[in-house]
């Protein structure tokens, strides 16, 4: 019997080895993907939005539910800017960084030892006179019976971090979460394809861009992919193969989180239908976007400063960090970082046709484009990058305009726009889908309260 158990122990020993070897010579795709996220996740919390890197990994890392991510363990090097990952303490490392005006990204040895890219630092917050009414000034012109609707926490929805409602040019309601107030940036995840949009637009302004241009980038030359026009991208439609779904090891987690050059990955994908005739709801799609507008400049520095110039500033968003890949290229679908307010500014701004103080920054009617469904999305999809229906209720139903669209991003992010009304609500949280929360409930509470 002594025999027996030493031999078992062995085995058991040997095969505790094995698979320690395995996870650190070759760890599953699956938990690089989980370490991937963690560090990312935790790196721009951090270094963006000023919190407690445990306290990331505790709420925001095990959002999506996985078991294997209770396992993930990180560690935060101030000095260096750099947080690693190691599930099981040791397995599948990864590496976030940040660069200052850029955000956060996935990087490897090889990115450390090259130079590091910098753009201009987003600007301090500046100081907003208290007697001046938001945008330009610091005052909220507080609306009670709004302002009672959105403390509901029925209608806010769990883990809720932020909700400022925007009427007439005003801000008329605004609550924040404990832990979070009006300077602490917000991830907008997908709501940053909207954003991608207007950028392109203000491209397209300045004729450097054309939305019916085909043959958009070399490696479709002789393909059916060089019939694809940035309008086809613009709308989801443009036939290229992209798997969206989370969870597990899959074209949108494998882009976001384990390849340091997302645009080119995007663009390596087929052709599954021709241009126009299919949506596909595509991240991938988004960052090639963004590679198209900043191929539009001649010099990457002037690329990689125009969100921050062009945009942000002239509208006053201060807190707006749009982050990019290792590679330098913006990841126009999923990761800008910005405080509520600044978040309404940029509602504000579509809500007034792409003009800010006068002057516009984007080409007349745009935003009437954006919102123009597209055909193959059955009306759900606006041809740049914005919804007409969420959870459902789709513009023109019930209490909702025909005019109202969505900015719609992954854990329950979402801003409610209404040009007839000239109404915005924001609303920034950590809500993942499988609660079967609906915003909806409190974009229409909103809506009968102001009519």
């Amino acid at each position: 019997m002594a025999r027996l158990l030493k031999t078992v122990g062995t085995a058991v020993v040997v095969a505790i080895a094995g698979v320690g070897g395995w996870l650190a010579m070759a760890p599953p795709e699956l938990l690089k993907v989980g370490d991937g996220y963690a560090a990312k996740i935790v790196c721009s919390n951090v270094f963006i939005a000023g919190r407690d890197g445990q306290a990331v990994l505790a709420d925001d890392v095990q959002a999506p539910g996985h078991p294997l991510l209770k396992f993930i363990t990180v560690s935060v090097d101030r000095n260096k800017q750099l947080v690693s990952a190691r599930i099981f303490g040791f397995a599948a490392p990864a590496l976030a960084a940040y660069r200052p005006g850029l955000g956060c990204a996935n990087v490897d040895a090889d990115d450390l030892a090259a130079p590091v890219a910098t753009a201009d630092p987003p600007v301090p917050d500046i100081a907003r006179s208290a007697d001046i009414s938001w945008p330009d000034g610091d005052k909220a012109d507080i609306d009670p019976a709004v302002q009672a609707l959105i403390e509901d926490a029925n209608l806010a929805g769990p883990g809720v971090r932020a909700v400022a409602v925007v009427r007439d040019g005003h801000l008329i309601a605004e609550t924040y979460a404990a832990g979070f107030d009006r300077s602490t940036p917000l991830l907008g995840w997908s709501m940053t394809k909207s954003v991608t949009s207007a950028l392109i637009g203000m491209r397209v302004a300045e004729g450097r861009m054309d939305l019916t241009r085909a043959g958009l980038l070399p490696e479709w030359s002789g393909d059916a992919r060089a019939k694809i026009r940035l309008a086809d991208l613009m709308g989801m439609e443009s036939g290229l193969e992209f798997n969206e779904g989370y969870g597990n090891v899959s074209d949108v987690t494998r882009m976001l989180y384990l390849e340091r050059d997302m645009a080119g990955f995007a663009a390596g994908k087929p052709a599954t239908s021709e241009p126009g005739s299919t949506f596909s709801y595509s991240s991938g799609t988004s960052t090639l976007l963004s590679r198209l507008w900043m191929r539009s400049f001649d010099d990457p520095a002037a690329a990689l400063a125009y969100p921050r110039d062009a945009l942000f500033l002239p509208l006053g968003m201060t807190s707006a960090v749009l982050e990019t890949d290792a590679s330098g290229t913006f990841v126009g679908s999923s990761y800008m970082y910005a405080t509520a307010r600044d978040w309404a500014r940029f509602a504000q701004f579509l809500l007034q046709d792409g003009t800010w103080k006068g002057r516009a920054l984007l080409p007349r009617d745009y935003v009437i484009f954006m919102r123009t469904p597209t055909k193959a999305s059955a009306g759900e999809y606006g041809v740049g990058q914005v919804w007409l229906q969420e959870n459902g209720v789709r513009a023109g139903t019930g209490v909702f305009p025909a005019d109202a669209f969505w900015m719609l991003g992954h854990d329950g992010q979402a801003i409610m726009l209404v040009p007839s009304l000239k109404l915005a609500v924001v609303r920034l949280g950590l809500t993942p889908s499988r609660g079967g929360y609906d915003v909806q409930q409190l974009n229409a509470k909103i809506i009968e309260a102001l009519d």
